[in-house]
């Protein structure tokens, strides 16, 4: 028996507009679907976006109505955050809710490669454990409890920025998910220095650089396969403010943000900010992991 394939609202709607109208409006007419607009399906648009939603007689066929995108969002401890795409989950922050000094978790723009691990939601976080190895004197396996017990625990404000933040803008227009100005945030961190560990594994002195492994998975359901394998100079991993962060503005990580631990690399290209971390591998090059290599 095949198995049903996993598919995401924007995918629908991009290979079938018409079937997508019929799945998600209950109707494949265009009467049908204003009938659910005119109704108490535009009542429930009305309410996710806080406001009327005029001319609502005309909306055409086959497009996403946005208020349904941000409702996608809220799901997941999310406010009014536009989502881009939803099978990996991106989504950004309107430019006027980006106000505050720190960035709360429900407005934190979200960028991810592949699919939220089942572990961010439902394991143990001291089931979790972290490997460094490659280029060092002492591989090591280390828990949260390692982490908390062993290590000093700094708290700072770090900002966090998808490198594609902008795109929309560009002209000519460039591929990826077109983010206008809302893949940025800046959130308070609790995590340990990564080079407190780096030293306490013992870097050798043909380590020049790291390469992260996370538990994410990959949009095949190939769980061989890495999602994203980025990394830093081990100069970079050792400035002071690198961490390895377990808690974001004083609550555990949110699952969208990496649970129970990820990288925060501020000022580099957020996705040297690895997510669900399980493995920094020293290398004695620069590592060539999933999107690191060719274009990317």
């Amino acid at each position: 028996m095949k198995s049903k394939q996993e598919r995401g609202l924007r995918e629908l709607y991009d290979d079938d507009p018409e079937r997508a109208d019929a799945i998600v409006f209950g109707r494949r007419t265009e009467r049908g679907r204003r009938g659910f607009l005119k109704s108490a399906g535009l009542g429930a648009m009305a309410a996710a976006v806080g406001g009327a939603i005029p001319f609502a007689r005309n909306l055409p066929g086959g497009i996403i109505p946005a208020a349904m995108a941000q409702e996608m969002a809220m799901i997941d401890g999310k406010g009014p955050i536009t989502v881009l795409g939803d099978r990996p989950l991106n989504a950004e922050t309107p430019a006027h809710l980006l106000d505050d000094a720190v960035t709360p978790n429900s407005l934190h723009f979200v960028r991810n490669n592949g699919l939220v691990p089942d572990m961010a939601t439902n394991m143990d976080a001291n089931a979790w454990s972290l490997t460094i190895d490659g280029e060092v004197h002492n591989p090591m396996t280390i828990t949260l409890g390692d982490l908390k017990g062993k290590f000093d625990t700094v708290t700072a404000q770090l900002q966090v920025e998808c490198g594609g933040n902008g795109r929309a803008g560009f002209n000519p227009p460039a591929g990826g998910n077109q983010w206008t100005v809302g893949a940025i945030g800046c959130a308070e961190y609790a995590g340990v220095r990564m080079r407190d560990v780096l030293n306490a594994a013992g870097l050798k002195d043909s380590a020049i650089y790291t390469g992260y492994h996370g538990n994410d998975v990959h949009l095949s359901g190939d769980t061989t396969k890495d999602v994203i394998s980025r990394g830093a100079p081990i100069w970079k991993m050792m400035d002071p403010s690198t961490i390895l962060a377990f808690e974001m503005n004083g609550e555990p990580l949110p699952a969208l943000h990496g649970y129970p631990v990820r990288i925060v690399c501020p000022g580099w290209p957020g996705s040297t900010s690895g997510k669900w971390v399980r493995r920094i591998w020293v290398r004695d090059q620069v590592h060539d992991g999933a999107k690191m290599t060719g274009t990317s």
